[in-house]
């Protein structure tokens, strides 16, 4: 079983096939933009058959490993809440999160989170000895794999944030992405940044996306519908495979889910957050989805600035103060809310483009997007 995270940055990202996008990108076009941000990757393939393993587990460490416990400004905006994101309640109430965000899929939750309760107490026994409430998301994996089998272990939660680090982010069939499916395409992991200025700073929004949304016929580029268009077979879409699971019914396109975490270094309040995750619907939209019953499509945006203001743990001997924080002007927040809209948009592609051919469980085959199709869109849109 492959259980190593890939280091290198994929050969082909959008970009690569011709697709213009708006914006500045950041260095690495990649969450990890945000200073300070590390993301590990665990990936679990193995066996052939009804017992094939397509999985894994992705982290995200906001501040980097030294930076845990270090509450950053967050919020959440659930687009559909067919879904799962634990620990939203501490974020709805504190307006912060400190502790990692892991993604993986969706009868792996309670595994995961195990898992990052388990390396906080060996690790940061200061933390574990409060409470912890770890953010886990999911997205359903289980056409490829073997979702009931019990894979995906605490373990492998511990060893996605062993090996978190900045640079290059792996895209597509790797960590909590390995197995899933987008727009009836192989899906999975994405991610993007742009550059926004204000007066003479300049900060990152960036995206990162576990993508397992979108129906085949909704995948647009441009307004030309490349769903509808390509040649590529729609197994999940034109055959049985659900009923003969001994499930009720077929299933359904553009099931799935989309768990989006935007990050961003600029100094936001946890409602001017809000308002960026609000837009990550926004950004998931650009490609064509409108958002499915069956697709739970939920956001978590953050920022990384105000480090030591929104910290809460129990009060010590000191005598009681006040924290100070710096955000942004309302008034002058909507390049921020562009660039997650942006950001989120290219993720998406990038998890598309990035995604490989892959047979899973019982020989199901979910096909990558053919990179010609898209270049020949791109010419297309060129000729306009």
């Amino acid at each position: 079983m492959t259980s190593q995270p890939r280091i290198h940055r994929p050969d082909v990202r959008a970009r690569h096939l011709g697709i213009v996008f708006d914006g500045e990108p950041g260095l690495w076009d990649a969450i990890t933009d945000v200073p300070g941000l590390e993301v590990g990757i665990t990936t679990l393939i193995d066996g052939e058959g009804p017992h094939a393993v397509r999985t894994g587990v992705t982290a995200i460490l906001p501040r980097g490993r030294g930076g845990i416990g270090d509450a950053c400004a967050a919020a959440v905006h659930s687009f559909n809440g067919n879904g799962e994101l634990t620990g939203r309640s501490w974020i709805d109430e504190s307006g912060s999160l400190a502790l990692p965000i892991a993604i993986t899929n969706s009868h792996a939750v309670g595994a995961v989170h195990a898992g990052v309760d388990a390396w906080l107490a060996e690790n940061r026994a200061d933390l574990a000895a409060q409470w912890l409430l770890p953010v886990v998301g999911e997205t359903w994996d289980g056409y490829l794999n073997d979702i009931n089998g019990g894979h995906v272990r605490p373990e492998h939660a511990a060893q996605a944030i062993d090996a978190a680090a900045g640079g290059p982010v792996p895209e597509g069939n790797v960590g909590g992405g390995t197995g899933m499916n987008c727009y009836g395409f192989k899906g999975g992991t994405g991610t993007a940044s742009r550059i926004v200025r204000h007066g003479d700073e300049e900060y990152v929004v960036a995206a990162l996306i576990q993508a397992n949304f979108g129906s085949r016929s909704e995948l647009r580029l441009g307004g030309i519908p490349v769903g509808l268009e390509t040649a590529a077979p729609n197994p999940m879409d034109d055959t049985d495979w659900f009923a003969q699971d001994r499930a009720r019914g077929r299933a359904v396109a553009g099931a799935g889910s989309a768990i989006v975490v935007i990050a961003t270094d600029a100094p936001l309040l946890p409602g001017q957050c809000a308002a960026l995750a609000r837009r990550g619907a926004l950004g998931l939209g650009r490609s064509g989805t409108a958002g499915s019953h069956f697709s739970g499509d939920i956001v978590l945006a953050l920022s990384t600035a105000n480090r030591g203001a929104l910290s809460s743990s129990f009060p010590d001997e000191e005598p009681a103060g006040y924290e100070q924080l710096t955000f942004v002007p309302w008034g002058r927040i909507d390049p921020f809310l562009t660039a997650a809209v942006q950001a989120v948009d290219e993720a998406v592609w990038n998890a598309l483009v990035a995604a490989e051919d892959m047979t899973g469980r019982d020989g199901h085959v979910s096909p990558a997007l053919p990179h010609d199709e898209i270049r020949a869109v791109v010419a297309r849109l060129a000729a306009r």
